[in-house]
């Protein structure tokens, strides 16, 4: 199966997509990478559904990749007067470290690490920023705030804290049981949420052990101002646009998608666009025409992938929603502009040779019209190089490792191929070829360009270009 598109499509299982039956039309639709979240599964499950889809995966014949989601810390409200109090602008409000109270006027929050973190003029938003405080004094025990913006809280509602550097683990015991439980099945991703600080992210890829990519999400405003240590630190990112934009006021978040969107390209990393991508399409079958636009421009700037999250999880239209998202993109990717757009954001490349063979071959890929680029690629690095270039030709990604082939179906562009090693120089071109026009890429007598490193097999030695005539069979 040949995808249309170079942008890549996330879907998350839940209830409404966890049958085999929907999710091979969820894969036939055009999902590249399965999205499990830990917040809503437990280990049992996890296994059952990595099961479902490596059986699908056998089935296709296609590389199918996996990315496993940790819940991450939560903070949240204590038990409150009646289980529900409301709250008046410009009142006064206490907060302890407790469990519960019986006072109206005091807000119970159980994380006492929160209050050795809290200074004076920080914000709290309960709720998803429905309810917002700001603090006027703080001490290690609790602290006192104004009520900014009021309403109706209940028992257990969350709190962020955008302006507080927390003094908290990006994981929690669940989410390294979680982990250990994930990496022993093979899962091709690790998503780590409430990613404040590099460490967090070295943390992560301490335990990983390259087991698996780690992919950073960016929903805090404290990661975006370490944002390059981040990406130096990840696999990939995520615009985890949902607590990003509680954090945030809504009219930055979609600057923070591009400023991302465009550090991750420059990185060579892959960036995913995530959450309310097609919101509407949990209880109707077409979206707005806002939620399309919001697609579109993802994919205009380059994004390697877009993610639907209780689109396909719990809504009552998973498959359209994924077809609405491969529309897009294939629509988008053919507009006159769309190349445009990406070559206006290329970025010089590094001084290493693999770099400087990757932009040579994008250069001679447009010059002589190349039907598409063939890259062998043993850890994944020159096929993510060639994404990184955002060529007008397809990617043919040719590896030895199903690990491999499973990670790169998150990147840009990358169609990948399971083949043994190339045996010699001669075995490279040829085998290119071949497996261009046998997937469909390249016909007899159209040109294709291909890229490997010599030695042979050797991880990340890229410096070979050749461009070749396709053969018939």
């Amino acid at each position: 199966m040949r995808r249309h598109r170079k942008t890549k499509i996330l879907a998350t299982l839940g209830p409404a997509s966890s049958a085999p039956d929907q999710m091979k039309k969820l894969f036939e639709a055009g999902v590249d990478v399965f999205r499990i979240n830990m917040s809503h599964t437990n280990h049992d499950l996890l296994r059952e559904l990595h099961g479902r889809v490596r059986a699908l995966e056998e089935d296709e014949k296609r590389p199918i990749g996996i990315l496993v989601d940790l819940q991450g810390p939560k903070i949240r409200l204590g038990k409150l007067p009646g289980g529900r109090i409301t709250l008046k602008e410009g009142q006064r409000i206490r907060l302890i470290r407790a469990d519960s109270s019986a006072d109206p006027d005091v807000l119970p929050i159980p994380h006492g690490e929160i209050f050795t973190a809290l200074k004076q003029k920080h914000v709290l938003l309960i709720d998803d920023g429905k309810v917002r405080l700001r603090t006027f004094a703080s001490k290690p025990d609790g602290a006192e705030a104004f009520v900014e913006v009021g309403g109706v809280l209940t028992d257990k509602k969350g709190v962020n804290l955008p302006d507080t550097l927390l003094p908290l683990s990006a994981m929690t015991d669940k989410d390294k049981a979680d982990l250990e439980a994930a990496l022993a099945l093979g899962v091709d991703w690790i998503a780590l949420s409430f990613v404040q600080r590099p460490d967090d992210v070295a943390e992560l890829r301490k335990l990983v052990r390259g087991r698996a990519g780690v992919l950073a999400k960016i929903e805090k405003p404290k990661a975006i101002e370490s944002l390059d240590a981040i990406l130096e630190l990840s696999d990939a990112v995520m615009v985890a646009r949902g607590d990003l934009g509680v954090e945030l006021p809504l009219e930055a978040v979609p600057g923070c998608q591009k400023q991302i969107t465009r550090a991750a390209r420059r990185a060579g990393k892959p960036v995913v666009v995530a959450t309310q991508m097609l919101e509407s399409m949990i209880n109707s079958p077409t979206p707005t025409r806002a939620e399309v636009s919001d697609v579109a421009t993802a994919v205009f700037d380059g994004a390697d992938a877009v993610m639907l999250s209780a689109e396909t999880a719990s809504g009552s239209y998973p498959v359209e929603a994924v077809n609405v998202m491969d529309r897009t993109a294939v629509a988008v990717e053919n507009d006159p502009l769309y190349q445009s757009y990406l070559e206006a954001q290329r970025d010089t490349p590094l001084e290493t040779t693999p770099d400087a063979i990757m932009q040579a071959v994008h250069d001679v890929t447009h010059t002589i019209h190349a039907r598409c680029i063939v890259s062998w690629t043993g850890s994944g690095s020159t096929g993510l190089r060639a994404a990184r270039e955002r060529p007008e030709a397809p990617i043919i990604a040719l590896t030895p490792s199903i690990d491999t082939a499973r990670r790169l179906c998150i990147a840009w562009g990358l169609h990948c191929v399971l083949t043994e090693d190339a045996h010699d120089l001669d075995d490279v071109v040829e085998r290119a070829a071949e497996i261009a026009y046998r997937e469909g890429f390249a016909k007899a007598g159209e040109r294709i360009v291909v890229t490997a490193g010599v030695p042979l097999g050797t991880p990340g030695a890229t410096n070979l270009l050749r461009v070749a005539f396709v053969g018939g069979k």
